[in-house]
């Protein structure tokens, strides 16, 4: 099971972290990832950190204003974002892909939160 947590409406620019409990899985034999889904919009990989922890991965829009990390000892991963733009208006969804797959790919994330809603205002 997967629970995200930390979303909510804010103004531009200002940070936010999100968070993922993972349970009933093994935490460090799952890559895992953040996905979001604007309205009418597909639903596009954010950010992924490899069930090692130390390989992550960032779609461009994002590069530099966020930061994927993961806490083995918590079960938790978490998404930093700071410099808010409306244009990061979506639910946001954390994943779980088994480490066999990629981590930056999304294909392989099979295991899904419930998603949090993050609205930014200009």
């Amino acid at each position: 099971q997967l629970v995200e947590s930390g979303g909510g409406s804010v103004q531009a620019v200002v940070s936010l972290t999100l968070s993922c409990a993972a349970s009933g899985l093994t935490f460090t034999d799952y890559n895992m990832g953040w996905f979001r889904q604007a309205p009418g919009k597909d639903r596009e990989l954010v950010a992924t950190v490899r069930w090692s922890g130390g390989t992550t991965y960032y779609t461009d829009s994002v590069k530099g204003r966020c930061t994927i990390s993961r806490d083995k000892a918590k079960c938790t991963m978490y998404l930093q974002m700071n410099s808010l733009k409306p244009e990061d208006t979506a639910v946001y969804y954390c994943a779980a892909a088994e480490r066999r797959y990629s981590h930056y790919l999304a294909v392989g994330y099979a295991y899904w939160g419930q998603g949090t809603q993050v609205t930014v205002s200009s």
